[in-house]
């Protein structure tokens, strides 16, 4: 018998699901603290099997822990013990914002499925990224040279206007680009009023330009970009991003964010529309997601990396996204919904197909 599912239904469904979450959040940081993590830390480790080079890094697995979970590099360690093969923090803004009233995380447990309009709360790159420098040196003591991997994604300060939002990228860049293995251009959140106009090209073009050459420059090494999109954009706008990003020579592209659409739902109709608005992350994001990343495939080089998140639930969504072409495999909303032993059973469902000769890799 799991015992989390009935920790979550007894205890996490009957409080704010913020409150729960930075209860959970907080409990696993204490956990690390005290020293009590380096149980999980051997019980969850990912079979070494499992590792592979990804935009020329080295990642312990291929599964790893989408941004939104920890927004502000506090307890990258703490994640890192559960087995994730990568942890990407964020989305960190150039100053500290609160974020969006409250309340602003929903539930949709028959779905399995949350809506979200946080609004990039966090407390800004000049405070994050002393924690992601110390959490980067914390991982290289504990686990040496095959750490998991610290992936950093920027957004878009929500009083900047879009005319101005380069520059703010930027502020965030050189704030933290000397810290992260691997940097995400956020444009695709539903949450900052006005966000995903940068996803046109024209607007798309100059800010990652600006953001890669500005990275490479104050870190004094190249680090690795990519751009996160929406699950909402149309084929042929997807088609327009994978080939802006090959003109670019992007790293790679994280697909997907939260979408806005409503559908397919089970959950009651008028409860989801008392919600409003907010993107929607979980089950119910599955095969759009996975369909964008059957689209991004066909129209980037094969060099160039893949991220596939949205609706991953179990092992067998990251062996089917894998094979569909993705390089790495990000889940999130199933990990409030499963608890912490979630991404064990991932990596040992991994590392059981790949004994059973199947090769993990895209097809």
């Amino acid at each position: 018998m799991r015992i989390y599912p009935t920790i979550f239904r007894l205890v996490f469904t009957k409080m704010d699901p913020e409150k729960a979450h930075h209860f959970s959040f907080d409990a696993l940081r204490l956990a690390e603290k005290l020293g009590v993590s380096v149980i999980a830390r051997k019980l969850c480790a990912p079979d070494p099997a499992l590792r592979r080079t990804v935009m020329g890094i080295d990642f312990p697995s291929p599964f790893g822990l989408a941004a939104g979970f920890d927004k502000e590099g506090a307890g990258i360690p703490a994640l890192a013990d559960l087995g994730f093969g990568h942890v990407e923090v964020g989305t960190i803004t150039g100053v500290a914002q609160p974020g969006n009233e409250k309340p602003r995380l929903f539930r949709l447990v028959e779905d399995k499925a949350v809506i979200n309009r946080m609004g990039f709360n966090n407390d800004g790159a000049r405070a994050v990224a002393p924690r992601i420098r110390a959490a980067r040196l914390r991982l290289g003591t504990r686990f040496g040279a095959g750490r998991p991997v610290i992936g950093v994604n920027i957004g878009k300060t929500k009083t900047v206007e879009l005319d101005d939002a380069v520059s703010d990228y930027l502020v965030s860049t050189r704030e933290l680009a000397a810290h992260a293995d691997y940097l995400v251009v956020n444009v695709s959140s539903p949450n900052t009023p006005g966000l995903r106009l940068l996803q046109g090209v024209e607007t798309l073009r100059p800010l990652l330009s600006a953001v890669g050459a500005e990275a490479d420059r104050v870190a004094g090494r190249h680090v690795p970009l990519l751009v996160k999109i929406a699950p909402d954009l149309n084929d042929d706008d997807i088609a327009d991003v994978a080939t802006l990003a090959t003109e670019l020579g992007l790293d790679g592209i994280i697909a997907t964010n939260t979408t806005i659409a409503r559908e397919p739902l089970v959950s009651d109709a008028f409860k989801v529309a008392e919600i409003g608005a907010g993107g929607l992350s979980g089950a119910p994001l599955k095969a759009r997601s996975l369909a964008v990343l059957r689209v991004l495939r066909e129209k980037v080089p094969a060099e160039m990396a893949i991220i596939s998140v949205g609706g991953v639930s179990t092992g067998d969504d990251v062996i089917e996204r894998l094979e569909a072409g993705a390089d790495l495999v990000q889940g999130y909303t199933a990990f409030l919904y499963e608890g912490p032993l979630w991404v064990r059973g991932i990596n040992r469902a991994l590392a059981k197909a790949q004994a059973q000769g199947r090769s993990l890799a895209r097809k």
